[in-house]
């Protein structure tokens, strides 16, 4: 892998794994609250996400796209294409008003600090990073991977071998979770919710995801990032949702599970923890305003940077409505626009295999 297949890679699970991923919440309702059951189903997001990241890095790659909606209107043609935009525009840009409030939510859980404070300071660093240009954003996105990775995988592995629930207690424990529901109804498995928190995901890193990819000058290494992003998200859902079954006797009625598990092993590292996530958050804000700043206009413009910092106060304001009532609202309607794009581009391609086998056909 070279270089930039590294950068898409980093700046795909950054940029999806957000403040929800990393407070274990996300995965304790997908896929904890299933038991064991629930590994099965972080599999299917798993070999959802590369093959969806495999997918639409490389055909942006091929297309050298500007920004998504160039990716989009060749999935779905000009006018379905457009509807479509307009949509995840508007929830995306709802995701990122979400981030600011969990900012805001996270800082004053641990810190004690007003929520209005915590969603200005991201406020301010959101638009100071978009003042960057494309290739600067990129770069600190992407330097945020790591150091999140490490702690995630750090608590979460040493959290399983420190269990000391049998399977049977924590099994019980996990039944009195309350599983995802998707409009109004819970899910009925682990396939499905598998598939769905994929759906919801996908439709959140698609954008920046297309950017970066249309950045990569060989299809080839843009797709081999992708797929390892994929799977990078994969093996942390599954070794997250491995930590937090193993602690499911401690764990419940607790809204930031990963922060509980660090502060299980020392105070110190619950204010680590929840720096990572402040981290966490701000990448996936920063991807949010930044696909939904492209929408309107040219990136690293005059005209950019101003309606950037325009939609991220604006979005300071919504975000006071509180960060549990945004996602409960954004994320199922999110899902269904995600599972719409899954079916785009399985379509996109199969199509492409098709026109590939035709072609070696006549070459033959």
């Amino acid at each position: 892998m070279n270089k930039h297949s590294w950068q898409i890679a980093f700046a795909y699970m950054s940029v999806v794994i957000g403040g929800g991923f990393a407070s274990g919440n996300e995965v304790l309702q997908f896929f904890t609250g299933y038991g064991l059951a629930g590994v099965a189903g972080s599999v299917v997001s798993a070999l959802l996400f590369a093959f969806l990241g495999m997918h639409i890095a490389r055909i942006s790659s091929i297309m050298q796209a500007g920004s998504h909606k160039q990716v989009l209107y060749s999935l779905f043609g000009k006018q379905a294409g457009l509807a479509i935009d307009i949509l995840l525009s508007f929830f995306l840009y709802g995701v990122g008003v979400a981030m600011l409030a969990g900012a805001g939510s996270t800082l004053a859980q641990q810190f004690g600090l007003a929520p209005l404070a915590g969603s200005t300071l991201m406020t301010l660093l959101v638009i100071g990073t978009l003042c960057l240009n494309v290739r600067g954003i990129i770069n600190l996105i992407s330097a945020v991977m790591p150091f999140l990775l490490v702690m995630i995988l750090a608590i979460t592995i040493y959290s399983i071998y420190t269990s000391s629930g049998s399977q049977a207690e924590l099994s019980q424990a996990a039944a009195e979770i309350q599983t995802i529901s998707f409009l109004g109804s819970d899910v009925a498995n682990w396939g499905a919710s598998g598939l769905l928190y994929a759906s919801f995901n996908i439709a959140v890193g698609f954008p920046m995801l297309a950017v970066i990819g249309g950045l990569a000058q060989s299809p080839r290494a843009a797709a081999l990032g992708g797929t390892v992003g994929g799977l990078g998200l994969g093996c942390l859902i599954i070794i997250l949702n491995l930590g937090l079954f193993a602690n499911m006797d401690q764990l419940l009625g607790v809204e930031i599970p990963t922060l509980l598990l660090a502060q299980l092993i020392h105070p110190w590292l619950a204010i680590l923890m929840s720096l990572a996530l402040i981290c966490m958050i701000y990448s996936t804000a920063v991807g949010m305003f930044f696909a939904f700043g492209a929408r309107f206009s040219t990136p690293e413009t005059r005209h950019f940077k101003l309606l950037s910092a325009v939609f991220a106060v604006v979005g300071l304001g919504l975000s006071q409505a509180g960060f549990t009532r945004l996602v409960g609202t954004v994320y199922p309607m999110l899902g269904i626009v995600g599972l719409v794009m899954i079916i785009a581009i399985g379509l996109s391609w199969a199509r492409s295999r098709k026109q590939a086998a035709s072609q070696l056909q006549k070459d033959c």
